[in-house]
């Protein structure tokens, strides 16, 4: 078998191919992407070889072609790769040997990950495509905004009203802010209606998959949420535990201990930012619905910071999905974890005690 460590740069690529079985060397060269170089040189080798990468983007061409001619596309964590290597010394042409050498060894070796399917990347970009167009949307929502003030009125949420609309375009304005208002009033239409149909479009995608439908029984779930934790877990099994999950989304503390010496600082952020995004404004709706993470939240609100609050009920609720994916369970059914003894990850009815957990055995 053939096996290829390529270095991917969106102008080019190193590749270091080698024979599995003799260890000859049989290419050792940069490829352009510009013109036809990289389709002639992967079209020229037999079918079946093995090609690793680091997780980069902008590379779904290059996938399309490797699967056309064949080849088999591993791709790497980028910085489980480069702890392979001690040596300071960094180049492309070191980066490419050093993926090759670890797919000659397999796959304990070289740190594979998990690649969504086409199908879930394409309904990744519908879920960002509508996140893109709320927040132009709410850009042009605070112009307004500033247009209303200016002129003594202060509306706010109402403001986006029938008799708020009325209101915005009865004011009497100069002629360019004038102008402004109108445009930005017709530029909002647009986006309503464009928002109104990508929601339509996600809330149909979330019904026909199951596991999203098991997440929207959760308070603080919609389509958009629950379609989103889908495409970004993907096989729920592939985490040990739900530290694991919080530690794959960035939720988990960083840390920098040594000896008796422990430091905890901020998230890591080392996950899908999207996604961190989207739980943190869940969150915050479950909060509304469950007596307990309210009253965690405002304590911890005013032992810290909201920021914080906010943090620790999307970790909460990102732990109360995991279960219900490895659970195949839905929020009304009570259930209790192992490590959680105490607090069930989903709450259900039960006749034990209403109280708070720190009162209990009081």
């Amino acid at each position: 078998m053939l096996i290829i460590g390529c270095d991917f740069h969106p102008s080019g690529q190193q590749v270091f191919m080698v024979d599995s079985e003799s260890g000859e060397v049989l290419a050792d060269r940069w490829i352009e992407h510009r013109g036809q170089e990289a389709k002639q040189f992967y079209q020229s080798l037999p079918s079946g070889a093995r090609v690793g990468v680091e997780a980069t983007g902008n590379m779904l061409w290059f996938e399309r072609l490797l699967q056309s001619c064949g080849h088999q596309l591993w791709v790497g964590d980028a910085a489980a790769i480069r702890s392979k290597d001690t040596r300071k010394q960094k180049h492309d042409r070191r980066d490419a040997q050093l993926i090759a050498s670890l797919l000659l060894q397999g796959e304990p070796q070289f740190p594979r990950i998990w690649v969504p399917s086409l199908a879930e990347r394409d309904l990744r970009q519908l879920l960002m495509h509508r996140h893109k167009l709320v927040r132009m949307r709410v850009q042009m929502q605070n112009q307004l905004q500033h247009i209303a003030i200016n002129q003594g009125t202060q509306k706010k949420r109402k403001l986006w009203s029938k008799e708020g609309r009325r209101l915005l375009e009865s004011l009497a304005l100069e002629p360019w802010t004038r102008r402004r208002r109108d445009d930005l009033l017709q530029l909002l239409d647009q986006f309503n209606e464009r928002i109104a149909e990508l929601d339509r479009e996600v809330e149909k995608a979330a019904k026909a998959n199951s596991r999203a439908n098991l997440l929207m029984t959760q308070k603080g779930v919609g389509p958009v949420i629950s379609l989103a934790m889908v495409l970004t877990v993907g096989d729920v099994s592939r985490f040990a535990n739900s530290r694991k999950l919080v530690s794959y989304l960035g939720l988990n503390p960083s840390e920098d201990s040594s000896g008796e010496r422990q430091r905890q600082g901020a998230i890591s952020k080392q996950g899908n930012s999207f996604m961190r995004f989207l739980l943190v404004q869940g969150a915050q709706t479950a909060a509304r619905a469950e007596a307990g993470w309210a009253r965690q939240y405002k304590r911890l609100s005013m032992q810290k910071h909201r920021g914080t609050a906010k943090v620790m009920l999307a970790r909460k609720l990102a732990v109360r999905l995991y279960w219900m994916l490895r659970t195949n369970t839905p929020h009304s059914e009570a259930v209790r974890m192992q490590g959680s003894s105490s607090h069930p990850v989903v709450q259900g009815p039960t006749s034990l005690s209403e109280r708070p957990a720190s009162q209990c055995g009081k």
